[in-house]
């Protein structure tokens, strides 16, 4: 009877003091558990389960915000959610505030991120963990929605847990974090809408490793530093990176760069993962933000790599607020450093000159014969773990570069061009008339295409072109994109056809490799009679040719073919360019 009579005196107390705020009495005594944290340690939340939790927090919480943006291939929208101590007025730059945003889910099956972000968006919303007062927190819930949605337990081959998750692939069979620049996917238009919405200081997306075996559970991903370049570079590479580590180290989680090796002992040295802009953090480095993939080890248990991954954010949150101005600080100058440039690193490769060494915590290598094929195979011994002086190659160097146009041409025959820059917010003019301008254009002069399919494509690859200098027509409502804007690498890196990530490179111009109008060898045989005997140098060429390769001389239509190109009835869209640099 008396502990019926606290219960009820200790229920009218609480009554009481909170009957002028019920939302705050509720929060008092509402628990908000995840699926991760209801089960063993190996479970991760299904796609309905996560937008429940975050619709259920932004409900309770003035300080969540939750909505939906675009469409993705599955044909549910992304949903955006969003931490702040203060009202959230995304039409302002919040120069004053750390923006970060987290990708979780691109790879579904790569859960980890997805139930990390939902407890540390929990722990902020309810003062669990201390929220800076300059934080603006916002994480994609689960970006591939479509893949989430195929749940199976089998699909991970090499994976530990959880026990159920998503598939890879999206719900038209795209591998996401390969589509962020050619964009074939709703997914990736949506992407660009939340993006260009925050526009990000920091961003994080969150996977799983697959490889060799070592003894870390953490690995990060930074963006690479050279391609970043500039203030924003030295400060990812000399300063954030290196915070990361060592807040890490003090509670005992010691991380390690992303391990980019296959099939050899990472104790042998590796190199630094070159990220492209088809890839998340290629992309938004366009932009110079800040980027980091977090990779947790495949091998490792599910729980210590959800809460790894939970600990990463935390550590990147307080580096974030704490260095805010000095993130501000150098973003602006990167997106200044091109303003008297006159040329665009494109391409890199490894500097062989210079590399760090890691204290690398790996495990013994060792070859067997495998019991299956009877072949030697490369293995592990968990036994006999190791630390060991490794080089690690994080260094590049340029290899080729372009020059950087005051504008691009772009006929209004490429509305898909036209339409991806849109939606990248990149700002572009209309001729007002029809105009004749002086422009450089390219030929496609050789190029190599790939012999099987690549995420929807055949991409083209050891591109050369050769560039001109002519006077070209352009009709009214043409466009023309000014290169100095903030989106000046996107442009640059999506139009110039030798670009790693070059729309060219993606197959969106390849109706120009293919000639529209050809010849039959019995008419336009006279022709070319007549074209060799009125232009002595052409017939010389013509011979000469003739001389040296034999497979030219005994083939007619190779050799009208030759002349055919080099007279006025070859079309001249035929291998030529369609966008083209203007100075003005």
């Amino acid at each position: 009877m008396k502990k019926l009579i606290v219960l009820l005196t200790a229920a009218l107390l609480l009554h009481s003091c909170n009957e002028n705020n019920p939302i705050e009495a509720l929060q008092e005594t509402k628990e908000y558990p995840t699926a991760f944290e209801l089960g063993n340690g190996n479970q991760t939340a299904t796609y309905k389960e996560v937008i429940k939790f975050y619709k259920e927090l932004s409900t309770d919480f003035s300080n969540i915000e939750m909505e939906e943006i675009g469409q993705t291939d599955s044909g549910k929208p992304l949903h955006l959610v969003s931490f702040s101590n203060s009202k959230i007025n995304w039409n302002s730059a919040h120069e004053d505030k750390i923006k970060i945003l987290i990708n979780n889910g691109i790879h579904p099956g790569e859960s980890d991120g997805i139930d990390a972000t939902m407890m540390l968006m929990r722990d902020l919303a309810t003062g669990a963990i201390e929220a800076p007062e300059n934080l603006i927190f916002s994480t994609i819930a689960i970006y591939n929605v479509g893949g989430s949605l195929n749940r199976n337990s089998s699909t991970r081959t090499n994976q530990n847990g959880p026990e159920e998750y998503g598939f890879r692939g999206n719900a038209r069979n795209y591998d996401l974090n390969r589509d962020f620049i050619k964009a074939d996917s709703r997914n990736a238009l949506a992407f660009y809408d939340v993006y260009h919405k925050i526009n990000p200081d920091i961003f994080i997306d969150n996977h799983v490793s697959n490889g060799a075996d070592y003894q870390y559970t953490l690995t990060h991903l930074f963006t690479q530093h050279n391609k970043l370049a500039g203030a924003a570079g030295d400060y990812l590479h000399t300063q954030l990176q290196p915070q990361l580590e060592k807040r890490l180290a003090q509670r005992d989680l010691p991380i390690t760069p992303y391990v980019n090796v296959h099939n050899a002992s990472p104790v042998m040295g590796f190199s630094q993962f070159m990220d492209y802009p088809r890839y998340s953090t290629g992309y938004t480095s366009l932009w110079n933000t800040l980027g980091m993939m977090v990779e947790t080890h495949m091998l490792k248990p599910y729980k210590d790599r959800v809460l790894g991954t939970k600990a990463i954010m935390e550590e990147m949150i307080a580096i974030g607020s704490e260095n805010v101005d000095l993130i501000k600080k150098v973003r602006k100058k990167s997106f200044n450093r091109f303003e008297k440039s006159t040329y665009y690193v494109l391409n890199y490769s490894i500097d062989k000159t210079q590399a760090d060494t890691l204290d690398f915590l790996g495990y013994e290598a060792i070859i067997r014969k495998s019991d299956v094929t009877g072949n030697d195979l490369l293995t592990y011994d968990r036994s006999k773990p190791l630390n060991k002086k490794t080089v690690y190659h994080n260094y590049y160097k340029a290899t080729d570069s372009v020059t950087i146009p005051d504008y691009y041409v772009v006929p209004q025959s490429q509305w898909k061009v036209i339409e991806l820059m849109r939606r990248n917010n990149i700002q572009y003019e209309f001729l007002t008339k029809d105009t004749t301008l002086t422009v450089s254009k390219y030929r496609i002069a050789n190029f190599k295409t790939a012999q099987t399919a690549y995420e929807g494509h055949y991409p083209h690859h050891d591109i050369n072109v050769k560039e001109d200098v002519v006077e070209l027509r352009f009709r009214e409502s043409d466009i023309i994109i000014p290169t100095h804007q903030p989106g000046m690498r996107y442009i640059i890196e999506t139009l110039e056809p030798t670009a790693p990530d070059s729309f060219f490179k993606w197959n969106y111009f390849d109706t120009i490799l293919q000639q529209k109008e050809g010849f039959s060898t019995y008419v336009f045989e006279a022709t070319a009679r007549q074209l060799l005997k009125k232009n002595k140098a052409l017939k010389r060429e013509f011979d000469s040719l003739k001389k040296i390769d034999r497979k030219f001389k005994q083939n007619n239509y190779l050799q009208l073919d030759w002349i055919h190109k080099r007279s006025l009835n070859y079309e001249p869209a035929h291998l030529n360019y369609p966008i083209y640099k203007w100075n003005k």
